[in-house]
């Protein structure tokens, strides 16, 4: 069984567009891994969360200082030690080489994959969140698909959570300690 101790400390971005369930599966990955969970999309500067609700996409500048943010998160909880799951959409790959950059460590990433009709059926069903579902096929032009990056594994959506969460959590022992071994 995957745990913390074993990759001391751990570092997971659950990554994917908007409705691929990047939150509960994360909640869900880092309850099960004993560590802790950081929101992506609470970092986020105001004005981001601004333009994203009135469904304008964001630009690289916009995305810069967010993904900063989460590096940064990232950084801190493995300095002291922590593990950690965050959640990111780290569409592009330069977004992924930042994050990688920021996190001053080994960096794994869990890609939430899944049919375009479904996600924006998940985002339709969404209460209170600030992505409108107009911005789902912008969000699927900017995906630079991860697959094939070190320390990426794929999982796909089209199951419950449990099963989603299990698919992760077995792909990623399966992976190196270190992204790149």
């Amino acid at each position: 069984m995957l745990k913390p101790e074993a990759r001391s400390p751990l570092a997971v971005v659950v990554m994917g567009v908007s409705g691929s369930g990047k939150t509960s599966v994360a909640e869900r990955l880092a309850q099960r891994l004993g560590c802790q969970f950081i929101e992506g999309d609470r970092l986020h500067p105001a004005m981001n969360v601004e333009k994203m609700a009135r469904g304008i996409p964001l630009t690289d500048d916009d995305r810069w200082p967010w993904l900063d943010l989460v590096g940064a998160e990232l950084a801190a909880a493995t300095q002291r030690g922590e593990s950690v799951v965050v959640t990111c959409s780290a569409l592009k790959k330069i977004y992924r080489d930042r994050l990688r950059q920021e996190s001053q460590g080994p960096l794994h990433f869990v890609f939430l994959t899944g049919d375009p009709e479904l996600l924006e059926q998940r985002m339709g069903a969404r209460k209170g969140h600030f992505m409108p579902t107009s911005l789902l096929q912008s969000q699927l032009a900017t995906l630079e698909d991860p697959r094939g990056e070190a320390g990426v594994v794929a999982v796909d959506i089209d199951a419950d959570l449990e099963t989603i969460v299990d698919d992760a959590m077995q792909k990623l022992e399966a992976l190196p300690t270190t992204p790149g071994e």
